[in-house]
């Protein structure tokens, strides 16, 4: 796959790209900025330059416009000058195949997008054959539109039997039309086998899932790097691999948790991020069926981002799109002991932010009003964990008898 980046022992060096409009301000786009640097930094690459622009929308030929474009180049020639190669520019919305092509031609360096960065992440993170088959579908289902692109060093010749003629005509089709023409045909083929391979596995899985027995499952779903593995191994007294680093996480790890004598099986599922393709969620559907057939959601939130709430917006609506959102939910806020805040100036007239305002008044804000569907916890300082492991067993419980009222007996063995 040559249109993804793979780490190398020498990282790369990259500029970051980005649009402040009317329906994203400079506020959002700082952030999400700081996002995009910390997907370049988990795929090895080191942000040596940020470039915004105030516009109305994207431009469809360039993404930014001309200007801006002759900006980043001569940055981009500035360093080659001074020595300071720069080896990519990301991009933070998804490029069309044509963007991608006017712009690589204009700076003539590894052009990438969002989705592109995080499908290479996704393939330097997938270690079973279940995960590396899905990330392979979803990086031609990315590549399919865009191969015209990796074409363009091919001259359009005329030639054949025909003369004259339109656009359309057969006899002017030149070789790279028809290298395109059979590179599609491959790829066509070679997502139809990824998707039957994925579907023997999701078969394989589900007779797994019937197979588990009389077990309420859990799912800890969130955004990434919200510490979903680090509490999973405090419950589940496991060692599933945790790092501060997005989708440290990419395949699903199912584990048994016994809390008083009582069992369930508790999911980590891959980390949720904004600007997520829709090829990407339907390419994972397999590792997302847990989420689907979950009986209990474990929202894990990162209270110590500056911009929680949207994450918590963006995970919501992903498990709206995936039919999930009607489930038992237990939102936990995680990392307070990383909490950071500002006592505000008392004659600062502007709305209270995450930012200047106390854990304690967070906690007594709309999330107090949750009751038991809220704790605030810290995995990594096994912070109020003991209060989130008797909140688990009553709701397992709840939901056992619900779900098996006729197996009631089996609590008598449960209870102490």
């Amino acid at each position: 796959m040559k249109e993804f980046i793979q780490s190398e022992a020498k990282s790369e060096t990259a500029v970051l790209v980005a649009l402040i409009t009317k329906t994203q301000d400079e506020r959002k786009t700082h952030e999400y900025l700081d996002e995009l640097e910390f997907l370049a930094e988990t795929a090895g690459a080191v942000t040596v330059k940020r470039f915004t622009q105030k516009v109305d929308g994207p431009s469809a030929v360039t993404y930014v416009g001309k200007g801006k474009l002759q900006e980043i180049r001569q940055y981009i020639l500035d360093e080659a000058e001074a020595e300071r190669e720069v080896g990519m520019v990301i991009f933070d919305d998804e490029l069309s195949a044509k963007q991608l092509r006017n712009i690589e031609r204009e700076l003539g360096v590894k052009i990438l997008d969002r989705t592109s960065l995080i499908l290479d992440i996704f393939a330097m993170r997938a270690q079973t054959a279940n995960a590396k088959t899905q990330v392979e579908l979803a990086q031609y289902r990315y590549m399919l539109p865009r191969l015209q692109r990796l074409w363009t060093h091919l001259e359009r010749q005329g030639g054949g039997s025909g003369s004259g003629g339109g656009k359309g005509s057969v006899g002017l089709r030149g070789p790279g039309e028809t290298q395109l023409e059979m590179d599609r045909r491959i790829i066509l083929n070679r997502m139809a086998l990824l998707k039957q391979r994925l579907a023997d596995i999701d078969r394989q899985k589900t007779t797994q899932r019937k197979n588990r027995g009389r077990m309420i499952r859990v799912a800890l779903v969130g955004y990434t790097n919200v510490g979903k593995s680090t509490l999973i191994n405090l419950l589940a007294k496991t060692d599933v691999f945790a790092e501060n680093k997005l989708f440290a996480t990419l395949d699903t790890t199912v584990r048994k948790v016994i809390i008083d004598n009582l069992p369930f099986l508790l999911a980590d599922t891959v980390g949720f991020i904004r600007k997520l393709p829709t090829d990407l969620v339907d390419s994972f559907k397999s590792t997302l069926d847990e989420v689907r057939e979950a009986d209990l959601l474990v929202h894990v939130v990162d209270v110590s981002h500056p911009d929680f709430a949207e994450q918590i917006e963006v995970v919501n609506a992903t498990l709206h799109d995936l039919g999930c959102s009607e489930k038992p939910q237990l939102l936990v806020f995680n990392k307070t002991d990383a909490y950071e805040w500002k006592e505000k100036d008392p004659d600062d007239l502007t709305p209270p932010t995450s930012e200047n305002v106390s854990l304690t008044e967070l906690m007594n804000s709309w999330m107090g009003r949750l009751g038991e569907d809220c704790i605030f916890i810290s995995a990594r300082e096994r912070l109020n964990i003991e209060v989130l492991k008797d909140l688990l067993y009553a709701r397992v419980k709840q939901l056992h008898v619900q779900k098996y009222p006729y197996n009631d007996f089996l609590f008598d063995h449960y209870e102490e």
